[in-house]
């Protein structure tokens, strides 16, 4: 019998190039979920005025926790490193270089310290509950503010304060749990309704050397965070009408000072935020609740 040969076909393995090609082209097929993550991020951050308030005041929550909205770059990071992934890594610099544009001067050094200033103020709710009403004095006393506004004073941390304040700041008013301390002379005083039974706002004219000032102290009502969405319509009310007392102010310079339970962002405080950023001779708002206070007053007068 003729002998049959069979023939064996062998499989080369893949040469190196051609596997290391394969992997490279895997890491940009991989990640396009976390990759489309980082670009809604950006685009949340970019177009977050769209957002409505129609349903659970979602503009004004998106609005008010808008900075936060940075940390989806550190966390979709840590995904795109595990998945090995290059698309969703260059997806990742859209977020952070909005970000960046949006909020990154909030974090360079001596952005709290600001410029050359004629009048520095500060705002600071002391907490009702303050165990230690004489370390936030001291604490206080440390930044060197020529005005000083506090909200939710106790009627007995409101002597902790007048004592640890009378050398420095010999001028003080207050109403309820809203006071003020300067060291120039207040020229005259008034609360102001803002639709509460009790005092939460009172207006201040400071003589200063640069002239009269007007300054609102407020403290706003507050915002909750439930089932029903947040829920800020009597603070609404409240920035409503602080609003219309600050539109009839007779005074050039204005400052409005105070926890308004809410950032300069959220759309809600139109009523005092539109004055000051339309107009920076007019009016600025400080808040001891606001991410990016705004702070000036009239047009010979600087602020910080």
């Amino acid at each position: 019998m003729p002998d049959r040969q069979t023939a064996v076909a062998t499989r080369q393995p893949p040469s190196r190039s051609n596997a290391s090609r394969r992997r490279k082209g895997g890491r940009w097929r991989r990640g396009w979920f976390i990759a489309a993550l980082a670009i809604l991020s950006a685009l949340t951050l970019i177009f977050h005025r769209y957002v409505p308030n129609s349903i659970g005041n979602l503009g004004s929550l998106l609005d008010t926790f808008l900075p936060w909205v940075g940390l989806a770059v550190p966390i979709l990071a840590v995904a795109a490193l595990v998945r090995r992934s290059a698309t969703a890594a260059v997806a990742l610099l859209v977020p952070a270089l909005v970000w960046g544009v949006m909020f990154g001067d909030l974090l360079l050094p001596g952005k709290g310290s600001g410029g050359a200033y004629d009048l520095r103020v500060l705002t600071h709710n002391v907490d009702a509950a303050n165990p230690d009403p004489k370390a936030t004095a001291n604490d206080l006393l440390g930044a060197g503010a020529d005005v000083m506004a506090l909200e939710e004073i106790t009627p007995s941390d409101l002597k902790v304060y007048k004592a640890a304040f009378a050398a420095k700041y010999p001028y003080q008013v207050s109403r309820d749990t809203v006071a003020l301390w300067s060291k120039y002379p207040l020229v005259e005083t008034k609360s102001v309704d803002v639709g509460f039974a009790w005092t939460r706002a009172f207006r201040a004219e400071v003589s200063t050397p640069e002239g009269k000032v007007a300054v609102y102290v407020a403290h706003l009502a507050s915002v909750r965070v439930g089932t029903s969405g947040f829920t800020s319509d009597q603070r609404n009310d409240t920035i409503k009408a602080l609003g219309r007392q600050i539109a009839d102010e007779r005074l050039a310079g204005v400052i409005v000072m105070g926890d308004f339970n809410g950032t300069a962002n959220d759309r809600s405080l139109a009523p005092l935020t539109a004055g000051p950023r339309s107009s920076p001779s007019r009016a600025r708002l400080a808040s001891s609740s606001v991410a990016d206070s705004l702070m000036s007053a009239s047009p010979s007068l600087g602020l910080r």
